[in-house]
């Protein structure tokens, strides 16, 4: 009779262990698909001189491709970033996923300026509607995987591949555009593939949106967050503007930098040194993991001056050493910005409108992402390099300014609230 009375719970264990297993497994699949879809978003980086070469676009005109991308998350994140805490997770990552195909298809047969237009902004759409909903995904996946074990390590994960994606696309691309016949096709035939594998694997995983509101209505994006949080939500938002910003200049201006002014022509180092701004990135989110969050603003806004004024020296002098310490520097200092931003986010919202939040934290990352690199494009109209990049960087310090400012005051106003 023991024996008989304990089989319910044994078998409740074992669908517990499954249920877990299976989570864990969808976890990792969403990490796959989200970081080989940020790679493929980043690819085109050491192609631009390439399509330079090709037809003889401007700097302007490398600029405006790059913002049609970011135009198309901008879109889609309005639009249609949000709508996965209506209709399911998976429901959004697959046609995310699918767009990006696309947008490969249409590269490789309109490798013109207008196929390149709208395959940027295709891709962005794409984008768009993957990232702040494979964020969530992601921390639910592992909430139901590790009940109770909070969600650090699905922050750190889910950040890590997505902006380690957006590293390993261009070091991707460079070297097959090196070594490989076709260079303006062989990486977007190998980026499809894979995209597609990512499709046939996402089915697989469990839906985590199970619950559905009967009188939803479609509107296009807003930020609900508490509005005692909104401060801290703002502060978020501004590190995820002035991060991407950089991100922004090292995936489209500077490949040209390096194969016009210092004459490198090797895509495999246009790759290395978006790589190398990503990789940073990524690897000190992980090592600023469990820092606490004023000491990740305090390191992240101090690492992003030094970088941004090592990329200037670099730029007026020549220096490739010089713009691959400040690519370092700049990229660690995005990547426990931005972490911070992401935990920020997920922390003061509900979880009915996690990825409404999260969407509208990308939503300001991407237009961070877009702005600063087109005025940048515009001022090199009419403006040698050396002075267009100090400018530049002087709008972008005084971003940083606005931005420490803006977080210590919200810092305080939470202090004092706590202490009352």
């Amino acid at each position: 009779m023991p024996q008989t009375s304990t089989m319910p719970a044994l078998h409740a264990n074992t669908q517990q262990q499954a249920h877990q297993r299976r989570h864990g497994r969808g976890f990792w699949i969403v990490t796959f698909v989200f970081m080989i879809t940020m790679a493929f978003a980043a690819a085109p980086a050491p192609l631009y001189v390439l399509y330079q070469q090709r037809s003889g676009f401007s700097a302007l005109t490398i600029t405006f491709i790059f913002a049609a991308y970011a135009v198309g998350v901008v879109v889609s994140l309005f639009l249609a970033g949000h709508i996965s805490d209506r209709f399911g997770r998976r429901r959004v990552i697959a046609p995310a996923i699918l767009l990006n195909v696309v947008a490969a298809l249409l590269f490789m047969v309109w490798p013109d300026l207008p196929g390149l237009l709208l395959a940027r902004f295709i891709s962005g759409l794409g984008i768009g509607m993957l990232t702040a909903t494979a964020t969530a995904h992601m921390t639910e996946l592992h909430s139901a995987a590790h009940p109770g074990a909070g969600s650090r390590r699905a922050e750190v994960v889910s950040t890590a591949a997505n902006i380690g994606g957006l590293g390993l696309g261009p070091l991707i691309t460079g070297f097959l555009a090196e070594y490989a016949p076709l260079p303006l096709y062989t990486p977007y035939v190998v980026f499809a593939f894979l995209l597609l594998s990512g499709l046939l694997l996402i089915v697989t995983v469990p839906e985590t949106v199970n619950k559905v509101e009967e009188n939803w209505v479609y509107r296009p994006q807003r930020v609900v967050v508490p509005p005692a949080a909104r401060g801290q939500y703002a502060g978020a938002a501004m590190m995820a503007f002035v991060g991407f910003a950089m991100f922004g200049f090292f995936t489209s201006l500077a490949p040209s930098f390096v194969s016009g002014q210092l004459g490198i022509k090797s895509h495999v180092a246009a790759g290395v040194l978006a790589f190398v701004v990503f990789a940073a990135s990524a690897a000190f989110q992980m090592f600023s993991a469990h820092w606490a969050r004023t000491m990740q603003l305090v390191v992240g806004l101090s690492l992003l001056v030094a970088g941004l004024i090592l990329v200037i020296v670099s730029i007026t002098d020549s220096s490739l050493p010089l713009l691959i310490a400040g690519g370092l520097f700049a990229g660690s200092g995005v990547g426990v910005t931005f972490k911070s931003a992401i935990g920020t986010a997920i922390a003061v919202s509900a979880p009915e409108a996690r990825g409404e939040a999260l969407a509208g934290l990308f939503l300001f990352a991407y237009i961070g992402m877009a702005l600063p690199v087109v005025l940048l494009g515009l001022i090199l109209q009419s403006t040698p390099l050396a002075t267009a990049v100090i400018e530049f960087g002087v709008f972008m310090l005084a971003l940083i300014a606005v931005t420490a400012v803006t977080l210590a005051r919200t810092q305080r106003s939470t202090h004092e609230n706590t202490n009352d």
